[in-house]
């Protein structure tokens, strides 16, 4: 199935995604019965979006990783403020204050004698009485083909816009960004805020044609569809 519009992967050497990670995990060795896990997540701001660059150690979705697909949260603390946002009971964890979540999901869609791989990626909100991850309150949920715009899945990568316009969220200069791995410590990042100004210009495909053309890519597996 072609895309008349899809993010372009390379963006300018002075965008959010040529930036350094804001959080990095050394996974451990992946087997078949593991879930991809991230590995890399750089974010910044993109005008009113955040512009997100995730990495697994393996690719996220598709027959590869049959029934053991991704499932994997990353936390955003949008004003960098503890006081707002999700309450753990644990006043230690570091997802406490995360105004927003985004969890990334590989999954199929089963019909009567056939099924198909997809891609989620599931956006929460946090108000000042959520005291749980599942309290959030669900902006979207996206996928690859109808949101084309918005979500980018290409090999072990996953790239997304998140419209910060379609909660209510808390703005500020700096934002925090959090990933636990599983069996493993939660991680922790430092980012420019929407707030901080200088957000990038995202380039988008329009009918094949783009403004500032860049190195031609491969297909990605949606495309191939």
């Amino acid at each position: 199935m072609s895309r008349s519009v899809f993010v372009v992967i390379a963006l300018c050497a002075t965008a959010s995604f040529a930036q350094k990670p804001a959080i990095t995990f050394k996974a451990p060795p992946a087997t078949e019965e593991d879930r991809p896990l991230i590995t890399e997540i750089v974010v910044g701001p993109q005008g009113s979006d955040y512009a997100f660059k995730i990495e697994f150690n393996k690719e996220p979705w598709g027959d590869g990783c049959s029934t053991r697909c991704a499932n994997a949260t990353i936390f955003l603390d949008t004003d960098n403020n503890k006081t707002t946002g999700l309450k753990l009971k644990d006043p230690k964890a570091l997802e406490s204050g995360a105004d927003l979540s985004i969890t990334v999901q590989g999954t199929k869609v089963y019909k009567e004698s056939s099924s198909r791989s997809v891609l989620k990626v599931l956006v929460r909100q946090y108000a000042e009485d959520s005291t749980e991850v599942e309290q959030g309150r669900q902006l979207a949920e996206l996928d690859p083909i109808q949101d084309s715009d918005r979500v980018l899945a290409q090999g072990t990568s996953v790239y997304l816009l998140i419209d910060a316009n379609i909660g209510d969220l808390p703005t500020a200069t700096k934002a925090r960004v959090i990933y636990h791995p599983p069996e493993s410590k939660a991680l922790v990042g430092n980012v420019q805020g929407l707030l901080a100004g200088g957000g990038n210009r995202v380039e988008l495909f329009k009918d094949g044609k783009l403004s500032n053309p860049v190195k031609k890519k491969k297909k990605t597996d949606y495309e191939k569809l």
